[in-house]
């Protein structure tokens, strides 16, 4: 089993409104224009049958967005011509500079793949730069970064329609705004808007247990990351007893589960020995992570200290049968839309409680992820899927995130119930090089001004406390 590595990285190859202006980006017509438009010729139907694309799983359609001559009583409507698009079932907008700020309104519809049914309007949500690697790391730096929205979970699509309402500078929301410098604080929308339609792909049996055939290099070496948990190939790190967890930790000159050989100081023995039983966790490979697309190298920090508690901001429309695609929709955002080096978050939890290992690097190892702006040093990042602002996450998600944080945090012997110190490494609530303290398991909003992880689930973060540092005996 690997060991934890520290600052260290491997090589794993391959990478694989209120204003009186306003922006209004439409895709395809309202419903009721919808349902009246004709039917296409046979001809015409032929001709955009030789014209389409051919649909490709996992893959990503980037629609730049364009100007209509239209007036309206709110302003000036820009926007693209109505079109069905090849198959998608995620989307986000992205703009060119990672330092300017959305303010306004982004508002999405998407005609079901299934039924040719559209959606209602639903939100996307702009506030989205507190999710990020620290400023000044090389992640940050790699002049590969786009700023961007949320991600939205429509389910399988083949058409969409979405608007977008500028904001004035006095009328703009705070959301992450200050966290950097720059763009769209007259009330103007960031340059180079596009639409990022996401085919998260497929994977035959994902998180069943069931997937085979042959390994890429790049996913042996992630799996191999997990050596000691789970065989080559796993598609899932099974779970383990509280007697069991212990055991393999303590066990003097043997393989804990972090990795370590068994503490020699008593003093060290005694805080090991608070720590849960690890819980199921579906791999990379479980959920169908194309191994291609991220970095080569996989990026570790020191003692894991903290966790952050996140929602994915994706809405909660999608089954726990969908939550793999989900993961490969948003891992696919992140690392091709937004230029980030992996998915940003260290695990995920459906509605149903099951736990996901996110970014690349070994689920019992300190990997620096990139879901707390100023906060991704000696902390694991966690995400529940779904969007939690007014809608009550499962009692299954809160479980699972208490199962997740008494295993993880007790590999380095912290109390999901105390306090700790953390270094800022820059943000709106804390300039970087400041201590803070801050609880162990902390939501996102606690290390920046942000609505994430939505009120309803941080409300719940005083039960997952207790809950997880019962499971760890104390």
């Amino acid at each position: 089993m690997s060991k934890i590595r520290g600052m260290r990285g491997i090589l794993a190859p391959s990478i694989g409104a209120t204003c009186a202006a306003a922006l209004a980006l439409s895709l395809a017509p309202p419903a009721t224009a919808a349902a009246a438009r004709p039917a296409p010729t046979a001809e015409a139907a032929t001709r955009a049958a030789v014209a389409a694309e051919p649909d490709v799983p996992g893959s990503t359609q980037s629609l730049p967005l364009r100007s209509l001559t239209r007036e309206r009583a709110s302003g000036a409507v820009l926007g693209l011509t109505p079109r069905a698009v090849r198959n998608f079932s995620l989307l986000g907008v992205v703009w060119d500079d990672p330092a300017a700020e959305l303010h306004g309104r982004v508002q999405v519809r998407a005609r079901s793949a299934d039924t040719g049914t559209w959606s209602g309007w639903q939100d996307v949500e702009t506030h989205n730069a507190d999710h990020a690697a620290d400023p000044g790391t090389a992640e940050d730096t790699s002049g590969r970064v786009r700023g961007a929205t949320a991600p939205l979970w429509v389910g399988p699509s083949d058409a969409v329609e979405v608007q977008v309402v500028a904001e004035s500078s006095q009328e703009a929301g705070d959301g992450a705004a200050g966290a950097r410098a720059g763009g769209g604080d007259d009330g103007s929308l960031p340059s180079g808007l596009r639409l990022e339609l996401i085919d998260p792909g497929t994977a035959d049996g994902a998180a069943d247990g069931t997937r085979t055939g042959a390994m890429s290099a790049e996913a042996t070496a992630v799996s191999a990351a997990n050596d000691g948990l789970a065989p080559l190939g796993a598609t899932e790190i099974p779970a383990l007893t509280r007697e069991q967890t212990q055991r393999e930790l303590l066990t003097p000159g043997g393989t804990g589960a972090t990795g370590r050989a068994g503490a020699a100081d008593p003093a060290e023995q005694q805080a090991q020995a608070y720590i849960g039983a690890r819980p199921a966790i579906v791999t990379r490979h479980g959920w169908g992570a194309d191994e291609s697309l991220r970095e080569k190298t996989f990026k570790y920090t020191g003692k894991v200290k903290a966790a952050f508690v996140h929602h994915t901001a994706t809405g909660n429309n999608y089954t726990c049968e969908q939550a793999p695609s989900v993961i490969r929709g948003i891992y696919r955002y992140h690392v091709g839309s937004m230029g980030w080096r992996d998915i940003g978050y260290n695990f995920l939890v459906d509605k149903c409680g099951k736990i996901y290992e996110g970014r690349a690097g070994g689920v019992a190892e300190s990997v620096l992820g990139a879901h707390t702006l100023g906060f991704n040093s000696n902390t694991t990042g966690v995400a529940v899927i779904g969007s939690y602002s007014s809608k009550k996450p499962s009692a299954a998600a809160v479980e699972g995130v208490a199962r997740l944080t008494a295993w993880k945090l007790g590999l380095h012997g912290m109390n999901p119930k105390g306090k700790t110190y953390l270094t800022s490494g820059g943000g709106n609530l804390y300039q970087k090089g400041m201590k803070v303290r801050l609880n162990v398991i902390s939501g996102h909003r606690d290390g920046f001004n942000t609505a994430c992880p939505g009120g309803e689930l941080y409300s719940k973060l005083g039960s997952a406390r207790t809950t997880a540092a019962g499971y760890q005996g104390r």
